[in-house]
């Protein structure tokens, strides 16, 4: 994902770029920052996501299987 929203920002930086060179101020330059700024935010959050996912992530399995005891014999009292 990450690579996905870094190739769009890079895609809407030169976008941004372009438009601004050829139409400063015009309709189609702020429409290109606002997608550069959107892809820009996702690449961040999908990053720090990541991250925090990676450092919550324990390093042994959790076992929540019950204990193995030893079983009474379920016989009548005589």
């Amino acid at each position: 994902m990450r690579t996905f929203y870094a190739a769009g920002a890079l895609v809407w930086a030169a976008s941004t770029a372009w438009t601004a060179w050829q139409a400063p101020g015009g309709r189609q330059m702020w429409v290109s920052a606002l997608l550069l700024a959107i892809f820009t935010g996702l690449l961040f959050t999908a990053a720090l996501w990541l991250q925090r996912l990676r450092v919550e992530a324990p390093a042994e399995p959790a076992h929540h299987a019950a204990p193995r005891r030893a079983t009474r014999s379920r016989h009548a009292p005589a």
